[in-house]
């Protein structure tokens, strides 16, 4: 349509000017020009095609003088705008250097961009990263102190002098860093994350909490992470309110620890040590039980066991039954049972809930290892009831090949391990990050294993009999065991 209009438009100013031109062909006029002495008598079309003439030569003069006074200013402003795109290229290129890992070309582009731009917010940030790579951080952090002195790099520099704090490991200043951050940008979620991990390593229970909140509303972290943390942080609450004796303070912010996340076990083996405290060992049985059947750990275990603290091993047994039924299938809740059978003298029963996890009578050293605490378990058998040692060493040698596999609090973060659970890890101070599982470690030798010497025939019939009271405790392997299992 555009088209078409100036088409129409170019047809009627054809159109106007031949027109014109007819009408002074057949009107051609005259035209009297006196100046002083001088005449002239041109036709009127000339005269209108000498005026056309000169304004077009008036025009034409007028674009070439201005050409000429403006061509420096547009010699230097072209002259900027090259030198501002090479250095936009040079800063993309030196961003790319960085991103490979080559800190000599990003440290070439980085002296090259700040050359070319007049701008150096923009180049500050490659710089210090270019410093970085090259294992200069005292330098890099002089360009993020440099980077703070200007309100448009003012955050980015605050976040990179919280990076070198963090990496330094000096917690104070980076909560000072963080806290500058968040004033700066509440809304931005790593800073609010930042920050709520860093005030809950100063121990700042209720200011991580608040800010932790906030972080999960941001979205820079998961509701499950937040559920993990704030069961963390208010467990932590209620261990220092039992260290103040406020026994009733602990277990209501322990309640609440388990409420946030009931998945939880360290805060519902806490609530219900509390509880046992406290007099209330029913109460604690059910917490246990409770927890059991989301997340079977040792400690609940441990706890549990400790309720009924004057009962025999076979009635510890009989109890233990019923928390292993929360969850059956459980791996946990057959170690529980079989170290609660060997203890009332149940071999036929310990061997059970034993061949459950994999340890079998007649051992093959070429079947999967079983899980080290079962192996230790099956030596104590082997050494209580036939005082077998040469099979009570080849279940330990099995235990210790296995003994790197064996679940136990991992940190997610680095992966150091840990006997019991902390909120705070001692090897990265990341908060909360404990979890009870097998350590992710790469391919290893496996520990030599003793061939099997063989079963006895009694030991393969295994009967299950329940002995009395009176009967005299099995034999200790404690000290070999001890000598078996390598430290962590």
């Amino acid at each position: 349509m555009k088209r078409l209009l100036g088409l129409i438009l170019a047809l009627i100013v054809i159109a106007c000017l031949i027109y014109v031109a007819v009408f002074f062909a057949e009107n051609p006029g005259e035209v009297h020009i006196v100046w002083g002495s001088a005449r002239a008598d041109p036709t009127l079309a000339r005269l209108v095609a000498a005026v056309a003439t000169l304004f077009v030569l008036a025009t034409l003069l007028l674009w070439m003088l201005r050409a000429l006074v403006r061509s420096p200013r547009a010699f230097m402003g072209s002259r900027r705008e090259r030198r501002r795109r090479d250095g936009y290229k040079a800063l993309t290129q030196g961003m790319v250097a960085v991103a490979a890992g080559e800190a000599e070309e990003a440290r070439r582009l980085a002296r090259k961009a700040d050359a070319l731009l007049a701008e150096p917010p923009l180049t500050l940030l490659l710089q210090a990263q270019s410093a970085q790579l090259d294992g200069d951080e005292r330098a890099a952090r002089n360009y993020f102190l440099a980077m703070l002195e200007r309100p448009e790099t003012e955050f980015l520099g605050l976040r990179g002098l919280l990076t070198q704090a963090l990496k330094t490991g000096d917690d104070a200043e980076a909560l000072e860093l963080a806290e500058r951050a968040r004033i700066l940008r509440p809304k931005t979620g790593w800073a609010l994350a930042s920050l709520g991990e860093l005030q809950a390593r100063a121990g700042h229970w209720k200011d991580a909490e608040a800010t932790l909140a906030q972080a999960m509303k941001r979205k820079a972290i998961t509701p499950a992470e937040h559920r993990r943390a704030q069961a963390a942080l208010l467990l932590e609450r209620s261990r220092e309110a039992a260290g103040t004796g406020e026994a009733r303070v602990a277990l209501d912010l322990a309640d609440r620890a388990q409420d946030a996340d009931p998945s939880f076990a360290p805060a519902a083996a806490w609530r219900a040590s509390l509880l046992r405290d406290a007099g209330r060992a029913r109460q604690a049985q059910r917490v246990i039980e409770a927890a059991w059947r989301m997340s079977p750990e040792p400690a609940l275990a441990e706890v549990y066991a400790s309720l009924v603290p004057d009962e025999t091993p076979l009635q510890r047994m009989q109890r233990l039954q019923h928390l292993a039924g929360a969850n059956s299938d459980h791996i946990e809740s057959h170690l529980v049972l079989a170290d609660a059978a060997l203890r009332a003298r149940l071999w036929g029963e310990a061997r059970r809930h034993l061949a459950r996890v994999g340890v079998q009578a007649e051992a093959d050293t070429t079947a999967p290892l079983p899980p080290a605490r079962a192996s230790r378990l099956m030596a104590e058998v082997e050494e209580a009831e036939n005082r077998d040692s040469a099979r009570a060493r080849f279940w330990l040698s099995r235990a210790a090949a296995a003994a790197a596999l064996e679940p136990t609090y991992v940190c997610g973060k680095c992966g150091a391990e840990a006997g019991h659970w902390v909120s705070l890890c001692p090897n990265c101070r990341a908060f909360a990050s404990f979890e009870w599982r097998a350590p992710l470690h790469g391919p290893r030798e496996q520990l030599a294993v003793l061939a099997p010497p063989p079963a006895p025939a009694a030991a393969l019939a295994a009967p299950s009999t329940a002995l009395t009271e009176s009967t005299p405790p099995p034999v200790s392997m404690a000290p070999l065991l001890t000598a078996a299992k390598p430290g962590r």
